[in-house]
């Protein structure tokens, strides 16, 4: 097998109508809009809190270390760039204190017309924050919803790790990695 070589995924452009969205606040952080990237048509959809850094300071376009630990785990249970499509709660990289709770439910507003329009066959979600949003439940968390699918929205749903705390404790590597495979083989047992 050769060596992981973390890419940088095609963004998909935000909806010219959307572009100027000012109804969370976020705009004024300055960071841009980021309605998702990888496959846009693909099967399995995973949702991360925010779109994090996806340019360096000088604006020069980088893979950061959450996209490189999620695919390198997409990569070694055997999905493909093509199977995913990696869409946020937060359309923009918070960059100072907000109001969490507000601005998560404002955006959803987005994230659900989204998943309306894509339709996906499995969605996966990262991290508390995606979990407790997508979920519409502050009280769940990742810990014990892992290892089971969820039918939440009408949607095959599963759970795992945000990549960066499998990032800050290595030790949960081997349960991101489950995670990724449980969803790998439902997809691969699929008839489409």
């Amino acid at each position: 097998m050769s060596a992981f070589c973390p890419e940088i995924w095609p963004e998909e452009p935000t909806p010219v109508n959307l572009e100027d969205c000012h109804e969370c606040g976020l705009y004024k952080h300055g960071s841009r809009m980021v309605w998702g990237e990888g496959n846009p048509e693909a099967p399995i959809m995973v949702i991360l809190d925010n779109p994090g850094a996806r340019e360096d300071r000088e604006g020069n376009l980088i893979v950061c270390g959450t996209r490189q630990t999620l695919q390198q785990a997409a990569r070694e249970v055997g999905l493909k760039t093509d199977d995913l499509y990696v869409t946020f709660i937060l359309k923009r990289r918070p960059v100072r204190a907000y109001e969490k709770d507000h601005v998560r439910q404002t955006c959803m507003v987005h994230l659900e017309q989204q998943i309306l329009h894509k339709k996906p066959n499995l969605i996966l979600c990262l991290g508390n924050v995606a979990v407790q949003s997508f979920f519409q439940n502050s009280e769940v968390d990742v810990k014990t919803l892992r290892g089971t699918w969820h039918n939440v929205h009408g949607y095959q749903t599963a759970v795992a790790y945000h990549p960066l705390a499998v990032r800050r404790r290595p030790n949960l590597w081997s349960l991101f990695l489950s995670d990724w495979a449980f969803v790998a083989e439902r997809y691969h047992n699929l008839n489409f």
